[in-house]
């Protein structure tokens, strides 16, 4: 995602919680713009300094290869133990060692590893962030940052407002029933991380996608009719001097495609490719809707029209970002679960591999019908962590008994609440080469990835400059760190913007 679009980084400040490979990542982007810390950056940066750190390491990447699920095909294993993995395309991969570092956790799923999908409910790891969460709810003890990202006026949820027998509109539903806490197998919405730049001669036009259907931005214009006047995009500029800005869901409707991702974790790669383009469809229509519809307020009408694809970003593909940002989907369950307990601190893992910071932090789950006969978001959950927490080795690593020779850093064992905070670019990057430094142990020592010495790989860890335990000082304050400017504000407000950093609470993925 650093190289697709998701230009504006979350650190929360925290730069001294990782170092490593992440930090030769991040210290990569700031020299190709010749300064020493850049907090947002251009897609094609991102993607050169990967590229630039695998031709160093002598590395050839092999790209467009898909596992093949078909079971008993893909995945060869004696034991319990992967000797190959096979894709589409009828190539074979043997090795003795496996990492799945994808969002999706096919090869984790295929290799028999026990995952989950959804959210827990409150009561199976004491997490009152967990499950539903209303946002109907007051006070919203689940949510510090007041009304963002949830509805301020009064939206009527049917077709014909005022009509309940003509249906409700597309992916709202009745909240009936819905307590909080309950879990369920519903996940956080998606979205494309869009860059869109200003500059005439780098946009190319948004215009009104194929498939478009007004009725899929009628929430959208209703809420703008019923009084809300806020931007909804969390709009961040990006290093450059370029015009071009991260744009990313904020408030009540967005970019964000509620409710259209659940089936997506588990789904075919023919499905997946079919909620991608419903995704895409979706956030180029209501780019299109922002900048044409009359019913859009005419400042934020005018700033959004402003906006196009930039032609010199993902020039193979029209512009338009090459990933789906998935910001949840498996989650593998193992022997450590990170849980809320970890973010907060009252539990502390004993074999940290990397740290956490980010808040715990969830994305709406679905548009639900308050009893008042309205349109409210229910998912949404922010809770900053007191201090930065270890991530337990155990996460990362199936459970024993199961796969001997697999590490999975990105579908981590946690919970919906846990995965909300571990899930920043700088903590993947971190668990990632924890994972590869642990199975070099493994490889070296013959021994299953759950009987690695804990001692020998932190001094392993350490070595490599990954950080492990909790800096005893706060960060150095950066000004450039942890700012999401509204880009719809007049210039003497954006000016303060860029030189005042807003309160971590005030940061959302």
């Amino acid at each position: 995602m650093s190289a697709s679009g998701l230009g504006a980084t979350d650190f929360l400040g925290r730069q001294n919680t990782f170092g490593g490979i992440a930090k030769e990542f991040y210290a990569g982007v700031a020299t190709a713009y010749g300064k020493d810390f850049v907090r947002s950056f251009e897609p094609h940066v991102g993607k050169q300094v990967f590229e630039k750190l695998l031709t160093d390491a002598g590395i050839a990447p092999i790209y467009n290869e898909q596992l093949d699920r078909t079971p008993g095909k893909g995945v060869t294993m004696e034991g319990k133990r992967i000797t190959a993995i096979t894709t589409l395309s009828g190539k074979t991969f043997r090795g003795k060692m496996f990492i799945d570092a994808t969002y999706v956790g096919d090869l984790m799923a295929a290799a028999g590893v026990t995952f989950t999908v959804g959210r827990e409910p409150e009561s199976q790891y004491g997490e009152d962030l967990a499950g539903v969460r209303r946002g109907d709810t007051k006070p919203r003890v689940h949510y510090g940052q007041k009304d963002k990202d949830h509805f301020v006026s009064a939206v009527d949820p049917y077709v014909k407002p005022g009509d309940p027998a003509s249906g409700l509109l597309p992916h709202v539903v009745p909240g009936e029933g819905l307590v909080n806490g309950q879990g369920d197998k519903k996940i956080q919405a998606y979205n494309y991380r869009v860059c869109l730049t200003t500059n005439p001669a780098n946009r190319i036009p948004i215009e009104k996608p194929p498939g478009y259907r007004d009725i899929d931005h009628e929430l959208l214009l209703r809420n703008f009719d019923a009084g809300d006047p806020r931007m909804p995009a969390l709009i961040e500029p990006l290093e450059g001097n370029t015009q071009k800005v991260d744009w990313n869901n904020m408030h009540a409707v967005g970019s964000d495609f509620v409710a259209a991702n659940y089936a997506y974790p588990e789904a075919s790669y023919e499905l997946r490719r079919e909620i991608e383009k419903a995704h895409e469809t979706y956030i180029r229509g209501f780019l299109w809707t922002m900048a044409n519809s009359p019913r859009v307020p005419e400042k934020l009408r005018q700033r959004a029209a402003s906006f196009g694809l930039p032609r010199d970003e993902f020039t193979d593909n029209g512009g338009w970002p090459w990933m789906i940002y998935i910001r949840e989907a498996r989650r593998m369950v193992a022997d450590y679960v990170m849980t809320q307990a970890d973010c907060i601190g009252s539990r502390k893992a004993p074999d940290p591999v990397a740290l956490g910071s980010f808040g715990m932090d969830s994305h709406a789950v679905q548009h639900i019908v308050t009893s008042a006969g309205t349109v409210q978001n229910e998912g949404v959950i922010w809770r900053v962590p007191p201090r930065p927490y270890g991530i337990s080795y155990r996460a990362i690593i199936p459970r024993k008994g199961e796969c001997e020779n697999l590490l999975s850093p990105i579908c981590i064992s946690a919970s919906h609440v846990a995965h909300g905070s571990i899930r920043m670019e700088p903590v993947f990057m971190a668990l990632s080469q924890s994972a590869a430094i642990a199975a070099g142990i493994a490889l070296d020592q013959n021994l299953a990835v759950q009987n690695v010495p804990y001692d020998l790989l932190r001094a392993k860890l350490e070595a490599a400059k990954q950080v492990v335990s909790t800096p005893t000082r706060p960060p150095a304050p950066n000004r450039n760190a942890d700012r999401a400017i509204d880009l719809t504000r007049r210039p003497v407000e954006l000016a303060r913007a860029a030189v005042a950093p807003a309160p971590a609470a005030q940061i959302s993925r």
